[in-house]
């Protein structure tokens, strides 16, 4: 981790620009940019004043540079980026992807992102994130021609994995349940989540609407009017920072959503297994049924039932010089074969010794980030609910006084 870039560099997401232009389709679009700012780390130890390096991305850019990622790299948990457009939002907030407060917390989502790039003993050391982060044209260019949408395995291709595997590593099948589960809970965590920021609004609400009834009783009361008045301007006060609230608790569920969507990523590494483990098997097949052919031709016998066994007793057996040359060829095929498979058997077991030393660093992670999240929601909880009874102190002392 002391190599890692994070260390080397400061990295910023600082603003967010709704700009105007045309699509690849040659459409007009409306969208939104974000400027990333860097800055070495050295020069300012040495106090220096390093410059800013500074340029200009896209959403959908962010998006190639971690398809990329993730292709290049399958056997790590690549950070998810932040949603696109909002989901699992307080009904009272807006869902529109070009909303002010949508977009300023997209920001510090991108910029999380590239810290947590950053800061991967792996991830930090590629030339494509440097290029991102450093170079404004030609970027696209880099990575394009590495190759590496030749590379991505189709759905369809995963999916058959799944099912035809016949020996699945046990390790990975639960690591796929825990990622189920982790989604299951964390969705189920933030609509409660919305539906108790529902009810606290309401809550505070109500408070507005005691501010106003005593200050309206306050105008026709005229011993007890300067209490009621008081009362009501702390009911008020009270009621307006709501919405400060509710914008702080949807940072705490920002950094859940980011671990919901954690979640498709280890199932990314999981997914890349089983296309292994199954191409392994298929290569283990078809050596053992070229051995047994190999053997068939060798002693004339065939052990079970074949259009070839049949066509010889119609046609008559082969020459020995032909069986001679069908062996050769057989032969030569085995021994790819077996180098094949020993390549693949090598292969395999250098992707689960990385998968897992990256998994079990992404627990740690996980560990330490939620649990930060989680006390960091109950404390607000619990300093709104203190807020909650320093209102109704001062509205007592108000009523004690008239």
């Amino acid at each position: 981790m002391e190599d890692c870039l994070a260390k080397k560099m400061e990295i910023t997401v600082s603003e967010a620009e709704k700009r105007t232009g045309r699509n690849a389709m040659n459409i007009q679009e409306t969208y939104t940019a974000y400027l990333i700012e860097t800055r070495a780390v050295e020069s300012q130890i040495e106090g220096q004043c390093a410059p800013v390096e500074s340029l200009w991305r896209r959403y959908s850019e962010f998006e190639l540079l971690r398809n990329y990622l993730s292709v290049t790299y399958p056997h790590i948990v690549v950070p998810p980026l932040p949603e696109k457009r909002a989901d699992f939002v307080w009904h009272k907030l807006s869902a529109d992807n070009m909303d002010p407060d949508f977009v300023e917390r997209r920001r510090i989502g991108l910029e999380n992102f590239l810290l947590r790039v950053a800061s991967h003993p792996v991830l930090c050391q590629d030339k494509i994130f440097y290029a991102f982060l450093m170079k404004e044209g030609g970027w696209k260019e880099m990575v394009n021609e590495t190759g590496f949408q030749l590379k991505a395995d189709s759905r369809l291709k995963a999916l058959n994995a799944t099912f035809r595997v016949k020996n699945p590593d046990k390790r990975f099948t639960e690591l796929k349940h825990y990622s189920d589960e982790l989604q299951s809970v964390i969705s189920h965590l933030l609509r409660v989540r919305a539906r108790v920021a529902d009810r606290l609004y309401g809550v505070y609400k109500v408070h507005g609407n005691y501010g106003r009834v005593f200050s309206e009783w306050s105008a026709i009361e005229k011993e007890m009017g300067d209490g009621l008045q008081s009362a009501g301007h702390h009911m008020d006060v009270y009621a307006a920072s709501i919405d400060d609230i509710l914008e702080e608790e949807e940072h705490y569920a920002d950094q859940l959503k980011e671990y919901l969507f954690y979640a498709e990523a280890l199932r990314a590494v999981c997914r890349k297994h089983e296309l292994m483990q199954y191409d392994l098997e298929m290569a283990a097949q078809d050596l053992t049924s070229k051995k047994q052919q190999c053997e068939e031709l060798a002693t004339g016998t065939v052990r079970t039932f074949s259009l070839k066994g049949m066509t010889s007793k119609l046609f008559g057996q082969e020459t020995p010089e032909q069986r001679e040359a069908k062996i050769k060829v057989l032969e030569e095929q085995i021994r790819e074969g077996e180098e094949q498979l020993k390549s693949k058997n090598l292969e395999g077991r250098d992707f689960v010794k990385s998968a897992w030393a990256d998994i079990e660093r992404f627990k740690e992670q996980k560990n330490h980030d939620l649990k930060e999240a989680l006390i960091s929601y109950a404390v607000m909880q619990i300093s709104m609910c203190k807020k909650g009874i320093q209102v109704w102190t001062n509205a007592k002392e108000c009523f004690s006084k008239m």
